[in-house]
């Protein structure tokens, strides 16, 4: 079998697998083929590719000779015409929303995995691209805000006189919620999160933080590790409490995000009108739609002295870390659809394969893709 690595697009710097991952499929008897410079937003050069016996070649001829295609971003459009039937592709491109592509795949034979749909089980936790991701924007959320903010993050005693501690509300305590609790906390800042899932509130208070808890959440032990969509009685308490919480905070870093759906808006305009003069918004859920009523998704606003920072692309801004954990998770799935002959090879009464793959031999394979389309 031919694997093919893809070259991201512009606004990306990461690479789906890097040189030592492209070295563990050769080990499984797996041809290497990469588009040429896919790794030089990642600080690896086509060399560091060669020398782990890995081809080079245009895009053209990636697309064209590879039986299997890896990316971390769907391709486009006219791409996707062009596939051969049979082929397969190995990305995350959200068939929970991309009904159309779905179907694509499905009328033109491809078989696809997508990468954003591997179950959140404990066995399956090596190949969570949302996690390895979500670890590495919630780092670097706390970062961002930590540039913008106009005061410390930690409380400092000296001659000058007293700082007083920033304060930091953590909306969403999955795991970018819990890795930005952890790196604020470590950055010397006081630190309150909310989350509707009362289940994290030992591992919120384990970091340091406070947990802000609101009465009457639905019941989420079925919701294999997401969010769920709460009563309107439930969101009017939640809001209520959250904007108590956010008059008071420095920093607000939201991270909530529902699968398939609009991520809800948990900071209205008139939270943000009452928030501090100089106090920060960073909303990780602003690709879809946004935590706050006034993100716009990759720009900084600033509205009454509080600035809104809409990113959910910070795990390009640290391509290098980001790659190796997304090509370790590539690596991880990969060894569950390869045959000791290199060949692909599904199980689909694996869960975890036959929840990654979406389409094959012209049917949905993924249970809630098919109940959605």
């Amino acid at each position: 079998m031919v694997v093919g690595i893809l070259k991201e697009p512009e606004f990306d710097r990461r690479v789906a697998l890097l040189p030592e991952n492209t070295k563990t499929l050769n080990d499984l008897k797996v041809e290497v083929i990469l588009e040429k410079d896919s790794g030089l937003r990642s600080f690896f050069n086509d060399k560091s590719y060669e020398e782990v016996g890995c081809k080079i070649e245009k895009r053209e001829k990636v697309l064209s000779d590879s039986d299997l295609l890896i990316s971390i971003n769907p391709l486009t459009d006219k791409e996707y015409g062009k596939l051969k039937p049979k082929q397969s592709i190995l990305t995350a491109y959200s068939p929970l929303i991309n009904n159309e592509l779905v179907k694509l795949f499905v009328d033109n034979d491809i078989t696809t995995f997508s990468m954003d749909m591997v179950p959140r089980t404990t066995r399956a936790q090596s190949m969570d691209i949302l996690s390895s991701m979500a670890t590495v924007a919630g780092y670097k959320a706390v970062l961002e805000a930590a540039n913008h903010l106009p005061s410390f993050f930690p409380m400092f005693m000296t001659a000058a006189g007293t700082i007083r501690p920033s304060k930091v509300l953590v909306l969403g305590a999955g795991v970018a919620g819990l890795q930005a609790i952890a790196t604020a906390r470590k950055l010397g800042a006081v630190v309150e999160a909310f989350d509707v899932r009362s289940a994290v509130k030992e591992e919120v208070q384990s970091l340091g933080g406070k947990f802000i808890e609101v009465e009457g959440a639905k019941d989420d032990k079925g919701a294999g590790g997401y969010a769920v969509e709460q009563t309107e009685e439930y969101k009017q308490k939640q809001q209520q409490l959250i904007q108590e919480h956010a008059k008071k905070a420095n920093v607000v870093i939201t991270t909530a995000q529902i699968p398939g759906r609009k991520a809800p808006v948990l900071i209205t305009k008139d939270t943000v009108e009452n928030m501090l003069p100089g106090s920060v918004i960073v909303d990780l859920a602003a690709s879809t739609g946004g935590n706050c009523e006034l993100t716009k998704n990759n720009e900084v606003v600033e509205v009454n002295h509080v600035k809104i920072i809409g990113n959910s692309n910070f795990p390009s801004e640290i391509p290098s870390d980001a790659s190796k954990m997304y090509g370790n998770n590539i690596i991880n799935f990969m060894k569950l659809i390869i045959d000791d002959e290199g060949n692909l090879k599904l199980d689909f009464d694996d869960e975890i394969v036959a929840g990654t793959c979406i389409t094959h031999n012209k049917e949905i394979i993924n249970e809630r893709v098919k109940s959605n389309s």
